[in-house]
């Protein structure tokens, strides 16, 4: 199983990045920096290669890779942005996907879908529908992943910026999510609900260590009491901006 993970740099105007559900305050671009490292560091030494994307400085919100791109198996669904003006960090992703051996599709306007509304659960894909995915988009990515034997469910997302915002999912399948950012718990075969908003995301860097924020001290407490390792990374400057550990990365896996 292939360990390989897309990342990008951080732009230089990563200030203007879009804010929906937050209160702006400013983001120290250097700080930010410096924090990516730290992150691209961790997976790191957890066994990860990572590959670095080419920059799109244009495009503030670049560094959020995961938005750009979704992975099943060895496939690679170019997304087409909520927001327009981050359309063109997809280009960029899909080149290095391609080079990876990766097979490429695309979603196509008029359906939109960001790869942060994607929680990937063994072979069922929710897709949050909310403000960057449509349900053109869902149509359209269960159109490409079913018959690689995908599920693709689709999910209202009204309380946060993307699926992935409000939960995600454990190495065995268990999923959790802050309250007061998921609409319908009941979706998901097994939830259990974290105490602080910071601590809705994981990244799973093996079956048994989870990656985390470092804004969440009591969730890292509670995962550690199920039996994880548990590595935080302070994300400081990127959660001002509604991101997660998630969305600084793509997880590769299912290469041949």
């Amino acid at each position: 199983m292939s360990k390989i993970a897309l990342v990008r740099k951080p732009s230089p105007n990563l200030n203007d990045g879009i804010v929906d559900h937050i209160e702006r305050v400013p983001v120290d671009v250097p700080l930010a920096l410096s924090q990516w490292e730290g992150y691209v560091k961790a997976l790191h030494e957890a066994g990860w290669e990572t590959r670095q994307v080419a920059s799109v400085d244009e495009c503030p919100d670049g560094v959020f890779i995961e938005d750009s791109v979704v992975m099943f198996k060895n496939v690679a669904v170019s997304s087409y942005p909520g927001a327009e003006i981050r359309r063109g960090e997809v280009a960029s992703t899909r080149e290095v996907a391609g080079q990876l051996g990766c097979s490429l599709n695309q979603i196509q306007a008029p359906g939109t879908l960001d790869g942060g509304d994607i929680l990937k659960v063994g072979n069922t894909v929710y897709v949050g529908r909310g403000g960057r995915t449509n349900g053109e988009g869902i149509r359209q990515l269960r159109a490409i992943l079913t018959p690689l034997g995908a599920k693709v469910v689709g999910v209202p997302v009204t309380k946060a910026l993307h699926l992935k915002t409000a939960v995600t999912a454990l190495p065995d399948g268990t999923v959790i999510g802050y309250p007061d950012f998921v609409d319908n718990p009941s979706i998901f075969d097994r939830f259990i609900p974290v105490p602080e908003p910071h601590g809705t995301a994981v990244v799973c860097l093996s079956e048994t260590h989870v990656l985390m924020s470092a804004s969440a001290p009591e969730t890292t407490a509670l995962l550690e009491s199920l039996g994880y390792t548990v590595t935080t990374v302070p994300i400081t400057e990127f959660e001002k901006l509604e991101g997660c550990v998630t969305c600084l990365s793509v997880r590769i896996r299912d290469l041949a």
